[in-house]
């Protein structure tokens, strides 16, 4: 029987930052290659979801990578603002990680 787990309950870190002015960057570090190799393999960390999640073109998604060597996943996408301008609500984007610790995953 498969069931559902959280992104945030696999993960051993998942965090989000500033990358310059006009982009973010978000990881997904798994604490080991089995658990990794899975979600990699489901392909559920996709630009679909990072669209979705975000509300960003799948277009204008700068990047999302799979690091093998250090089980970890890295997405880049634009700011909604640039950082500090008027109406930007997180200078450092370190809580703009939050929508993908609550992903199912199948288990």
């Amino acid at each position: 029987m498969t069931r559902a787990v959280l992104l945030k309950d696999i993960a051993k870190v998942i965090r989000s930052k500033n990358a310059g002015p006009f982009e973010m960057t978000m990881d997904i570090v798994f604490k080991d290659q089995a658990d990794y190799q899975r979600v990699k393999d489901l392909g559920i960390i996709s630009h679909d979801l990072v669209s979705r999640l975000y509300g960003v073109d799948k277009e204008r998604i700068v990047a999302l990578v799979f690091f093998d060597t250090a089980n970890a996943i890295k997405i880049t996408i634009p700011r909604l603002r640039p950082q500090g301008s008027i109406g930007e609500t997180d200078m450092h984007a370190a809580q703009q990680h939050v929508p993908l610790m609550n992903v199912e995953i199948p288990w």
